[in-house]
């Protein structure tokens, strides 16, 4: 007897295996030592796949776990923290297991750029705008008249050509984001991680910020993870959405799915799109869990109107896209 033939994989399926994945982030865990031999657990088991032009933005409430997920794949966690499973770049190197030396040489800036959370905090307060630009021109790009390539930054991102020699203090917290993005902007890095790109800014500068960055991903080929809280920016930008709740990503899937029809799965995901004001304007119910004193069946049961008690008992694994014993 002949066996069935296996069914053949959709066209998206086929792209993926012809394009080697810029980001492939398996297992990813993040936990920290803290006293008395307790442990914060601020990421558990994360995994998904980033291919060239493609940008995932990652969402979800403060405190998740989205900007530690971010830090680990420069290596920029504090000393207390562990790591486990893999985050691996297109040509295999794994960021999570990289010496100090590889990824302060050969990985920040040139192989993955940072638009960080913090800019002010990520400018030195007695150099100019100008300065940073002209200075990072010249590490990454090695030309000896950085000075145009500076001022095409700075314009990538909407920083007016008139603050450029004006030093962070005198910044406001918008000018501060576009600077450090045209920072990041400057190596043309295989992977940018955009963490809350588009803080401070008014509402035609989320999306001319937005675009920029859709076009430095989809024009080149590079690839896109942005932490983001404005949902809004997401659905303008990304291709997959990633939802992360108490330091798990509790569904995964297609942004026009997502945002369009049938929607998330998920009812944590349901109740982010619910909260917005264009939409029902409902605030989900209660506060996430501390990461350090996580329940042992699914984080959200407590917040969900929908949980049994086999929610509570156990912790559902991602399948299929989603984390919840009842999507």
């Amino acid at each position: 007897m002949t066996p069935n033939p296996a069914p053949a994989p959709a066209a998206g399926e086929v792209l993926r295996d012809v394009l080697r994945d810029v980001l492939r982030v398996e297992g990813m865990s993040v936990r920290f030592r803290m006293s008395g031999g307790r442990y914060v657990e601020a990421v558990s088991d994360a995994a998904f796949r980033l291919g060239p032009g493609e940008c995932l933005a990652l969402v979800g409430e403060s405190g998740c776990g989205k900007s530690v997920l971010a830090s680990a794949l420069l290596g920029l966690l504090p000393g207390n923290a562990e790591t486990a499973g893999s985050a691996r770049l297109g040509d295999g190197l794994d960021l999570l297991a990289a010496d100090e030396k590889t990824l302060a040489r050969t990985v920040r800036g040139r192989r993955v750029g940072l638009v960080p959370q913090s800019p002010a905090a990520h400018l030195t307060p007695v150099r100019t705008v100008r300065s940073h630009l002209e200075e990072t021109v010249r590490e990454l790009t090695g030309t000896r008249d950085p000075r145009g390539a500076a001022e095409a930054a700075a314009a990538r991102a909407a920083f007016p050509a008139s603050h450029l020699d004006h030093h962070p203090h005198q910044l406001s917290g918008g000018l501060a984001q576009r600077a450090a993005t045209a920072l990041a902007l400057i190596g043309d890095a295989p992977l940018l991680l955009a963490d809350e790109p588009t803080t401070g800014l008014d509402r035609d500068l989320v999306e001319r910020t937005a675009d920029e960055l859709r076009a430095h991903t989809r024009d080149a080929g590079r690839a896109l993870l942005m932490i983001t809280h404005d949902l809004a920016a997401a659905q303008r930008i990304a291709d997959t959405v990633a939802v992360m709740y108490a330091g798990r990503i509790v569904e995964l899937a297609p942004a026009d799915t997502f945002f369009g029809a049938p929607g998330p799965r998920h009812p944590y995901a349901r109740g982010l799109l619910d909260a917005l004001p264009e939409r029902a304007f409902t605030p989900i119910p209660g506060a996430p869990p501390e990461l350090g004193d996580l329940p042992p069946g699914c984080a959200f049961a407590a917040r969900c109107a929908l949980a049994d008690d086999a929610c509570r008992a156990g912790r559902p694994p991602l399948t299929e896209g989603v984390a919840c014993h009842r999507a």
